[in-house]
């Protein structure tokens, strides 16, 4: 079950919410207030909760993994990592295969379609 988190957003602050999100959660997450493993709550719980569209917490979420802050656990949802370790490798490993994939696949279809006509 996901843990309930004290995160607030003022729209009346000139930085933007996702930025207000990350920081809090960061906040929390080396204050060791979320402990590892710990799991937050989905990008639509949170959303609900703070009244802001889904793609806010999404972004901060990204970007809380990219910084190896969190991890995902699949349809489990997203946890706080175990330690510093998780950005390099985890942060490599997901981008490098994502632009492998697109690079070919975009190669092939446009050279096919090219001899065809």
């Amino acid at each position: 079950m996901a843990t309930k988190l004290n995160v607030r957003v003022n729209r009346k602050r000139p930085e933007s919410m996702t930025r207000q999100i990350r920081e809090q959660l960061n906040t929390l997450i080396d204050a060791g207030a979320l402990a590892a493993g710990t799991l937050l709550p989905s990008e639509r719980e949170l959303a609900n909760t703070l009244k802001v569209a889904r793609n806010v917490v999404r972004g901060a979420y990204e970007q809380l993994m990219d910084a190896g802050k969190l991890t995902s656990e699949g349809r489990k949802g997203r946890s706080v990592s175990g330690g510093g370790g998780g950005r390099s490798s985890t942060g490599g490993r997901s981008t490098s295969g994502r632009s492998t994939t697109k690079k070919r696949s975009t190669g092939k279809a446009s050279k096919s379609k090219a001899r065809k006509k």
